[in-house]
C-alpha cells in the first residue's frame, strides 16, 4: 500500500512542476525606460559637472599662486617663503579633500536615487509575480548564463506596464 502511494505521488510530481510558472525580466531595459531614471541620471551628471568645475577653479587658483610664488621666491624673505609654501600646501590638501568629498557625495546621491528606482521596480515585479502566479521571476541582467524561453516567460513588458511605461 505504501509503495503504491509513493509511486502515485511520484507520478504527480512532474505534472505539478510543469504547472509552475517561471518568469524573467531585463531590469536594465525597465530602468532605462523610467522617467525617474532619466531625471536621476541628468541630476547626477549635472552635480558631477558642478563638482568638476569647482575643482578646476581650485586647481587653476593653485596653479596661478604656485607660478607667482616661483617667480618671486628668490626675492622673498624666508618667513614669507615658508608662509606661502604652507598656503600652497593647504590649498593642495583642500583640493584633495574636496575631490574625495565630492566623490563620496556623488556616490551617495547616486545610490539614494538608484535605490528608490530599484525599489519601485521590485514592487512592480512582485505585483506581476503575484498577479501571474509565478514561482519566481529572475533578472537576466544578473548574469544568469541561461534561461529557457520555452519554460520561462519574459515579463519585462508586464513590469513596464505595471510602472506605466511603454
Amino acid at each position: 500500500m505504501m509503495k503504491k502511494l509513493v509511486l502515485t505521488m511520484l507520478m504527480f510530481v512532474p505534472v505539478a512542476m510543469m504547472a509552475q510558472k517561471f518568469g524573467h525580466i531585463n531590469s536594465q531595459e525597465i530602468m532605462q525606460a523610467m522617467p525617474e531614471f532619466t531625471k536621476a541620471k541628468t541630476e547626477i551628471e549635472t552635480l558631477q559637472k558642478q563638482y568638476e568645475s569647482d575643482l578646476k577653479s581650485m586647481q587653476d587658483e593653485l596653479q596661478r599662486k604656485s607660478e607667482a610664488y616661483e617667480k618671486e621666491a628668490s626675492t622673498l624673505p624666508d618667513n614669507v617663503k615658508q608662509r606661502r609654501e604652507q598656503e600652497l600646501q593647504e590649498m593642495y590638501q583642500k583640493i584633495q579633500q574636496s575631490y574625495s568629498d565630492n566623490n563620496q557625495a556623488l556616490q551617495k546621491t547616486s545610490q539614494e536615487k538608484m535605490q528608490a528606482i530599484s525599489a519601485k521596480i521590485l514592487d512592480a515585479v512582485k505585483a506581476v509575480g503575484q498577479a501571474g502566479n509565478y514561482v519566481y521571476i529572475m533578472d537576466v541582467t544578473a548574469g544568469i548564463p541561461y534561461i529557457s524561453n520555452t519554460l520561462s516567460t519574459d515579463v519585462t513588458s508586464d513590469v513596464k506596464s505595471k510602472l506605466g511605461l511603454k
